[in-house]
């Protein structure tokens, strides 16, 4: 009697986290179809008919699909350069021992720790002297330093799990350190190389202070441009939910496309 209580309370907790997490963002798509009436509403209108007339006005606004593109081409550069700059390191990191590799280790983790706020300005000032400023080299260069070491701590864990007799074994049959990183552990590291690649993937493609900073007018990203349709006059919120939506939804597709990858990854260590 206990066990199937016990399944259908952790199953009515389940259903509650998923309604808790899913809640937000059919808010978010489900607003963007309403007119601005019902937006308005008091209390909150659950029927309706919906519109598209939000999505009409941004996708006229070309300051919108060219926000969507610099996004998509600042957070694919990113992405990319982490993972070819990431996996080598953290294959270094697994299989290698030398000298200071405990305080490189903790360099790129402790990255994590410290506050985007704290580094907007003097990241600001450099990249004025420096002549970056509204470019997409600079979006990269500084999403960098919180992505890659994203890629180099799990993927460190990844490599580590890979057990050695393999690459002692394709040594003897004479392949090269290369051969062995590109043949091996990259294959058996796909997973954890997907996670982080779907990490370094959103957290550039939702990146909003340092664009919000070194960014004007050219190279402005979705996020921006989503926070510049507030004023002091009006707050279009049809607008505002459906370029949030079009933020999520390249996101959301690759993390599909790559789920299998993803729940391999986000799962290593749990059994043996």
């Amino acid at each position: 009697m206990r066990r199937p209580l016990g399944r259908g309370l952790h199953g009515l907790g389940l259903l509650l986290t998923l309604v808790f997490a899913l809640f937000p963002f059919y808010w978010m798509v489900s607003s963007s179809f309403k007119a601005q009436a019902d937006l308005l509403a008091s209390p909150p209108v659950w029927l309706f008919r919906p519109t598209l007339d939000h999505y009409a006005a941004i996708w006229a606004d070309q300051k919108v699909t060219t926000a969507v593109v610099n996004s998509l081409v600042v957070a694919s550069l990113t992405t990319l350069l982490a993972v070819v700059l990431g996996t080598p390191a953290a294959y270094a990191l697994a299989r290698f021992e030398f000298r200071g590799k405990a305080d490189l280790w903790f360099w790129f983790i402790s990255n994590r720790m410290i506050s985007p706020i704290v580094l907007a300005l003097p990241v600001y000032l450099l990249a004025r002297q420096a002549g970056l400023l509204d470019t997409y080299l600079v979006l990269v260069l500084i999403y960098l330093t919180f992505t890659l070491p994203i890629v180099v701590w799990i993927c460190t864990d990844q490599f580590r799990a890979i057990p050695p007799d393999l690459e002692q074994a394709a040594r003897l049959d004479g392949a090269r350190q290369f051969d062995v990183f590109w043949r091996i552990y990259l294959p058996l590291g796909a997973p954890g190389i997907a996670v982080s690649a779907i990490f370094s993937f959103i957290f550039s493609w939702n990146e909003l202070l340092y664009a919000l900073v070194l960014t004007r007018r050219d190279v402005q990203t979705a996020p921006v441009v989503a926070t510049s349709f507030m004023s002091g006059y009006e707050l279009p919120w049809g607008k505002i939910m459906a370029t949030g939506t079009l933020i999520v939804l390249p996101v959301t597709i690759f993390a599909l496309l790559v789920s299998r990858h993803m729940i391999r990854g986000l799962t290593m260590g749990a059994t043996k």
